[in-house]
């Protein structure tokens, strides 16, 4: 059956159900959606259970949006707006998507222009037709974010195109003849770093992650040159799990060699990803290192993006659907669960979880209505990976500190900019507030701040503690005035050349390039001074070697390759990990419901993805296997 086909039948149910008098003007696909136009909006809106009745009769995501002949002016919309929303609510911005006939208010008091049980919110669609959605100001503007919406509402009518594109391609039906169900390793078995899976099904071809090992000199890239992956255009779409480089960083590569199709992730993925490639370009420009793609093609995918919300269930391919669920990781960081065909089978790709409530996050979901197969990460899966608890990670960060800060010394830590920084940003925060650790200032250094600012943008991924703090006592931990931006050269030199104790945060957390650099530089001789480890150090990487021991290590200099000496005390603060340990793993798996018949293990040195799967097996008598890159497994 061809997509028209598919529309033709679906246009016929729709008209069968919808009453007479209510205007229909357009029904098409538009991405994972199924969009009808209408000339009285309003009637639809006082039908509410007609949209749910068509959703449950034709299994698709279904909006209703006004056809644009009934659509307000913009200039007379907005001023309308501000008559019916109090001034109590303090918008802050008001902009329009016509692409989607949408207005986007921000406001710093989201709760009143809604209006009780939505009621404002209802008085601004029968006043304009436009759909109003109603989001919070973040209280740091994050450039990335502007910069993101302000291009995709550029592009408006060439998104509509793309995303119409891709609906068609989506819903053009199911094929006969024999159903597999297979996936292919592309990257990171075996492996830390450029995670990468094809899940292929007859009607299908879906890329999970495509990330990128930046502590690699030859093997940075997945396997994406394999027979089954291309050509590119072959592939139906595109799920990334969350925003760290080693699962999203070649996805622009993706567009820039023939590509066309959508990205699924989550919104602040969408956003970190973003910010995260584009300093990638920028850190390899300045290593003088190749750069795989640009900023176009970074821009290109912007346009193919679709942003979905945890639980919510997509099709993403004429025989998969897709849903989201929190993985406990960084902000974003999504549990992708598949189901294929008509409830034949169904697989769950776990991304990198974290299995414990943090100062972020909620723990990662891990009970699904259905479930066969598990993918699943085991960065942590030796048999010694067992790390302390948040509590006594935090009792062992405040006695280094204080004992650096007795000694007059200073205090780097290198940091992930998305994820660790912020949880030891509230971890010092909650030291100093208490007066546990004297007050002393904490210098934010590379993309620590603009990630941090991502982050007071969707305050509703947060844990439900920091949820409650932000929207109910006005309180976020993140914005303390403790907290100093390092954003220009001249004030870095001014904090190398200060004499008093500090602490700095910075990027990288490897020891792998960024401003980090330049602190080890100045602060590695004086064993005043102390070096604390709070994240994974990838094997071959200078932060690893550091950790080993190392107490000379070369370093380029203006240009000139030198040694410098490392008398600085090292220490690693273990405990604030995004990933689950080697319990945590095991405790994941045993919780789980319902139980799965087999799980794949990836994502860790080859001895951990051995030693967890082993374990898994005897212990639960599941099906396990620790495949290597390049490997098939056939699950039907």
């Amino acid at each position: 059956m061809s997509v028209d086909d598919v529309l033709r039948e679906i246009k016929g149910k729709i008209r069968a159900i919808v009453p007479v008098g209510i205007d229909i003007t357009d029904i098409e696909f538009e991405g994972p959606l199924l969009v009808i136009y209408t000339k009285t909006p309003d009637k639809f809106a006082e039908k509410e259970e007609l949209v749910r009745k068509l959703a449950k009769q034709l299994q698709k995501r279904i909006v209703i949006r006004p056809d644009p002949s009934v659509l307000t002016d913009t200039k007379i919309a907005e001023k309308k707006i501000k008559e019916i929303v109090p001034e109590e609510a303090e918008i802050t911005n008001i902009y329009f998507q016509p692409d989607i006939c949408e207005v986007v208010i921000e406001a710093v008091k989201p709760g009143v222009v809604i209006g009780r049980k939505g009621a404002l919110l209802n008085d601004i669609r029968k006043a304009i037709y436009w759909s109003p959605r109603v989001i919070r100001t973040p209280p740091i503007q994050s450039k990335t974010v502007q910069e993101i919406r302000g291009f995709l509402r550029s592009i408006s009518e060439e998104r509509r195109e793309i995303l119409r594109k891709i609906g068609r391609k989506l819903h053009r039906g199911i094929s006969e003849g024999e159903h597999f169900i297979r996936i292919t390793a592309l990257g990171g078995y075996r492996e830390v770093g450029r995670s990468c899976t094809l899940l292929h099904t007859q009607d299908s071809k879906i890329l999970i992650d495509c990330g990128i090992d930046v502590s690699s000199e030859n093997n940075g890239s997945p396997y994406i040159h394999l027979p089954e992956v291309l050509p590119l255009e072959t592939i139906d779409a595109v799920v990334i799990t969350h925003a760290h480089l080693d699962h999203c960083g070649l996805v622009p590569l993706l567009y820039k060699y023939g590509y066309t199709g959508p990205t699924y992730c989550t919104y602040p993925t969408r956003d970190l990803m973003v910010l995260l490639q584009m300093d990638y370009i920028k850190v390899s420009v300045g290593d003088a290192r190749k750069v795989p793609y640009s900023s176009d093609n970074i821009r290109t995918m912007i346009k193919h993006c679709i942003p979905l919300n945890y639980s919510d269930t997509t099709d993403i391919t004429p025989d998969v659907r897709l849903t989201f669920h929190n993985a406990g990781h960084i902000l974003g960081s999504a549990i992708a669960h598949f189901h294929i065909g008509e409830g034949m089978y169904n697989v769950v790709f776990t991304g990198d979880i974290k299995y414990e409530r943090t100062w972020l996050f909620n723990p990662a979901v891990n009970r699904f209505p259905r479930l066969e197969a598990l993918i699943m990460e085991s960065t942590y899966g030796g048999k010694d990976d067992y790390q302390p608890s948040r509590k006594e990670a935090t009792e062992k960060l405040s006695d280094i500190i204080k004992r650096t800060l007795s000694k007059k010394g200073k205090v780097l830590i290198p940091v992930f900019a998305v994820g660790r920084s912020q949880e030891v940003m509230i971890v010092l925060e909650n030291l100093m507030k208490s007066g546990e650790v004297d007050k002393v200032p904490i210098y934010l250094d590379g993309m620590i701040w603009e990630a941090t600012a991502i982050h007071t943008a969707y305050p509703e991924y947060l844990n439900t503690y920091l949820r409650s703090l932000i929207f109910q006592k006005g309180e976020n931990p993140l914005l303390s005035d403790i907290f100093e931006r390092v954003e220009s050269f001249d004030k870095r030199q001014e904090i190398l050349d200060d004499n008093d104790p500090c602490i700095v945060l910075a990027t990288s957390g490897m020891l792998n390039g960024g401003p980090i650099m330049e602190y080890l530089k100045s602060w590695s001789e004086d064993e005043r001074n102390t070096l604390i480890f709070v994240g994974y150090q990838a094997e071959g990487t200078l932060g690893r070697k550091i950790q080993k021991g190392w107490k000379e290590i070369p370093m380029n200099i203006g240009g000139a390759m030198t040694t410098i000496k490392v008398n600085m005390n090292i220490e690693t603060c273990d405990g604030f990990s995004g990933h689950s340990d080697r319990r945590q793993l095991i405790n994941y798996v045993n919780n789980m419901s319902p139980r799965p018949e087999r799980i794949i293990f990836c994502h860790g040195e080859e001895s951990k993805c051995l030693e967890i799967s082993s374990t898994i097996h005897k212990k639960f008598n599941i099906n396990t296997a620790a495949p290597m890159n390049l490997e098939t497994i056939r699950f039907r």
